[in-house]
């Protein structure tokens, strides 16, 4: 045993050592307790005694806090905890006493048992308090670091239910349930055909045959009876009817009979793999685990994909272990038929199962009854599997690109429209270039396609966290009713423009407004509309005016194209009057801030009952054109040549009214 250790006595600087009890309650009057005592460890002059009394490490000490509850931390070894309490009270009397010798040394001297050894500087003394406590806060802080990890697996407890849809805990433990099944699926025919399993070996299997049936128990007690369940439109989470539920499932039932015990014929029979086949009847938690981990991956195709090789892959290990139990049946090397017993087993009757069911050829022909059978079967089932494969693939492998085959329906369509028509190759250019971006950036030609199929719920549920972040910055709905926003949302549609597109035009008829979602738009104007005013970016909004004014406020204002690709937010008139019609306030709002935008750039008008100037000496007015014109014909002819125009201008007058009357 290790000799013991004494309560720490006096230092050689010349202090004291106190009684921890006297120390303490010394150290408590003068405010002189560490912040690291105060807060994360337990008083200790109760737990001690007046007198310091030798400590063994290898000895029991009695617990001086029976009296108080043991703590989530104590409960595994309150022996530990106890002696590492005191060993903490310790180190902080010692800190205790060091700290009151700097505050006062003489009292601290006149109560010190054993005499000074020297006087000791001041800094020198503070040097060493300080080591002193950094070693002290490194003690207590290994103790308190070891405390939350114990007392969180302490207090871990397993959910009362999961939701078998959502619940991630569930799908990973699907996955190990998914693997122990695999396990039986894989290998059970493997170790009845080939001769891997061996009385050297056996224990493994054995080992890991009998993991499994713990993950298969541990399924049907801890999982299958905590899963919620819908009854009547409500999610039942009560622990009894979710047991009671689950034992009245086909489900539970096929769960017993996975866990059959025919291992007890292993007494007779010895260690049969074949007796272990009714752990192949828990397949339903594979075709869950299938759904589950469908809903979860982004990219469901690529796991179908994966699933439907798997399916192709266990046929053929099917039947290799066939072949290879045919072989050993009709003897290893006997004909030309059967495996030769020659290089690895399992890898030369994979490949004869891969050469049959794929119908490939080049094999040898057999000889007796039992071969000839065998083969048939064999290109039989091979021809079946083989062409059911590839529908599964194909069907997969359609629906993944289903989407992609709908939009080249769409394209060849517009180009055969186009094409028939003879529309120019710049028109079809751009049309093809919209439909390509417009792909890329979204992935559908319409999402409204797409959202017109969810209740209207869930389409606010995307619209806004989809949209309302770029809405949300708009000036002209800030103030407004949140819901109207949200309202507006699901009226919103996404557009593309071109490069060079004309969003509206000067002078056209108004009728929605625009929201920039993504790229920019440019304001020009000029006697070639090449002018650039302004460009507005992302998160802007133009054409409010003509869509709030009204009395024929309702046209364009100016010209707007697109600069680059630019997908903007539109929303029709009629849309947001049938939204404020809900709601008058922001209605209201909406109205003012239109007013505000018609009338800031009109110049302001003169008051009722100003005076306007008048001009002392008035203008001249203009000359009529028929007095100047007649003014310069007179100033080329004369006044004598002018009046004889007209007299001979009245008399043809006078002469072709006399022929009238007379041919009347």
């Amino acid at each position: 045993p290790a000799p013991p250790l004494p309560v720490p006595a006096a230092p050689a600087d010349g202090g004291a050592a106190a009684a921890p009890g006297a120390g303490a309650s010394a150290l408590r009057r003068r405010g002189g307790l560490s912040q690291i005592s105060q807060s994360k460890l337990p008083a200790a002059s109760a737990a001690l005694s007046p007198r310091p009394r030798p400590l063994r490490l290898d000895s029991p000490v009695p617990c001086p806090c029976r009296t108080r509850p043991l703590s989530a931390a104590s409960v595994g070894s309150v022996l530990v905890q106890d002696r590492l309490n005191q060993l903490v009270s310790l180190f902080k009397g010692r800190t205790e006493r060091q700290k009151e010798r700097l505050v006062d040394p003489d009292e601290s001297e006149e109560d010190a048992p054993s005499a000074c050894m020297g006087p000791v500087d001041v800094s020198t003394r503070l040097q060493r308090s300080k080591v002193n406590q950094l070693g002290e806060a490194l003690i207590v802080g290994f103790l308190i670091s070891a405390a939350p990890s114990k007392a969180l697996v302490m207090e871990f407890r397993f959910p009362t239910s999961m939701d078998p849809y959502t619940d991630p805990v569930y799908v990973v433990w699907l996955f190990f349930v998914v693997a122990a099944w695999n396990w039986n699926v894989w290998l059970i025919p493997v170790r009845w055909a080939f001769p891997y399993q061996t009385p050297d070996n056996i224990h493994l299997w054995l080992l890991a045959d009998y993991t499994c049936d713990l993950i298969y128990i541990a399924d049907i007690l801890l999982f299958q009876t905590r899963l919620q369940f819908v009854r009547g439109g409500d999610i039942v989470c009560d622990r009894k009817e979710m047991r009671e539920n689950y034992m009245t499932t086909d489900r539970f039932k096929t769960d017993l009979l996975s866990l059959f015990p025919l291992e007890l014929c292993y007494i007779f029979t010895g260690v049969n793999p074949l007796l272990r086949f009714p752990r192949l009847l828990k397949y339903q938690v594979f075709f869950e685990f299938n759904d589950r981990m469908e809903a979860v991956m982004k990219k469901a195709y690529i796991y179908r994909v994966i699933r439907t090789s798997t399916y192709l892959l266990y046929s053929l290990h099917i039947n290799a272990c066939l072949f290879y139990w045919g072989s050993a049946y009709e003897g290893l090397g006997a004909t030309k038929w059967v495996y030769d017993g020659k290089g690895n087993a399992y890898i030369r009757c994979y490949y004869f199962a891969v050469k049959t069911l794929i119908t490939i050829g080049g094999l040898p022909d057999p000889t007796t009854v039992f071969e000839i059978c065998f083969q048939l079967i064999n290109y039989f089932v091979g021809v079946f599997a083989f062409s059911i494969m590839i529908g599964q693939m194909r069907d997969v492998v359609g629906a993944a690109t289903a989407g992609e085959n709908y939009y080249r329906a769409c394209m060849d369509s517009t180009v055969k429209y186009m094409n028939s028509y003879s529309i120019p190759q710049e028109v079809q250019n751009r049309i093809k270039t919209w439909y390509d971006y417009t792909w890329k950036s979204q992935g559908m030609l319409d999402e409204q396609e797409l959202l017109v199929q969810l209740p209207t719920k869930m389409h606010l549920d995307i619209a806004v966290d989809v949209n309302y972040t770029i809405v949300s910055r708009v000036a002209l709905f800030q103030g407004c009713d949140r819901q109207m926003v949200f309202d507006m949302l699901t009226r919103l549609k996404s557009v593309v423009y071109l490069p060079g597109d004309f969003v509206c035009k000067k002078g056209e008829i108004g009728r929605e407004m625009y929201i920039i979602k993504q790229g920019e738009v440019q304001v020009v104007g000029g006697p070639d509309l090449q002018t650039v005013f302004v460009t507005i970016r992302a998160g802007s909004v133009f054409g409010e005016i003509s869509l709030l004014a009204g009395g024929g406020g309702n046209r364009r204002t100016a010209n707007v194209k697109a600069h680059g690709f630019a997908n903007l937010f539109i929303l029709d008139k009629k849309d947001l009057a049938e939204i404020l019609v809900h709601y008058p306030e922001s209605q209201k709002l909406l109205r003012k801030k239109a007013k505000m935008m018609l009338t800031k750039d009109k110049k302001p008008e003169l008051k009722d009952g100003g005076k306007e100037t008048k001009d002392v000496i008035p203008p001249q007015q203009e000359t009529p054109k028929m007095f100047r014109a007649a003014l310069k014909v007179t100033e080329q002819a004369g006044m004598e040549g002018t009046f004889a125009k007209l007299r001979g201008t009245y008399k043809e007058a006078d002469a072709s009214q006399v022929r009238q009357r007379q041919l009347q």
